[in-house]
């Protein structure tokens, strides 16, 4: 097995014992998908409204965008009457990242169980992603399952941390 490399990143988990059998976890990861291709993401993405929308000035179009964004997730929150974060009991610090894997701070998994989770990425905009994993050991989580736009940020996270952390060790040593 090769070795696995991993940045630091300070994260939030929730998560909770579980596989891709649970209907209720399949419900949110599919509704929290869904989420982040809401309508007005789709609209946004048909061609007329693409070549409209290259005219414009992007920064404050995405930051509109997501006004409206938070604006429907208040209103669903509102009208809700369930509470998503309900369903997960569990919660944990995630210390650092990999390409499919994550490590939490403490012991807080049973190495070789299934979990599902949402982890809070702090990009913009910011993401709950959801993601079935499992435990390696009591702190290393290998993720088995996550959707693809959610991959792709979290490996452009995960790259954006490396930088970081490189431009860290290089202005420590320039200090010697």
């Amino acid at each position: 097995m090769s070795e696995i490399r991993l940045v630091p990143a300070v994260l939030a988990i929730v998560f909770d014992k579980g596989t891709v059998e649970n209907s209720d976890f399949m419900k949110e990861y599919y509704s929290l998908m869904q989420m982040n291709d809401d309508p007005l993401g789709a609209w946004l993405k048909t061609p007329k409204i693409r070549k409209i929308a290259d005219d414009s000035d992007q920064v404050l179009l995405t930051l509109l965008i997501e006004l409206h964004r938070k604006i429907d997730t208040l209103t669903h929150s509102l009208h809700s009457d369930s509470n998503d974060d309900s369903i997960l009991t569990c919660k944990a610090s995630i210390e650092s990242i990999g390409h499919g894997y994550f490590q939490c701070d403490t012991p807080a998994l049973c190495a070789g169980e299934h979990y599902y989770g949402r982890i809070d990425l702090p990009t913009f905009p910011r993401r709950n992603i959801p993601v079935f994993f499992r435990a390696q050991s009591e702190t290393l989580a290998k993720i088995e399952m996550m959707h693809d736009d959610d991959e792709q940020t979290w490996s452009a996270y995960m790259v954006a941390c490396e930088r970081a952390m490189i431009r860290q060790m290089k202005g420590l040593h320039s200090e010697y």
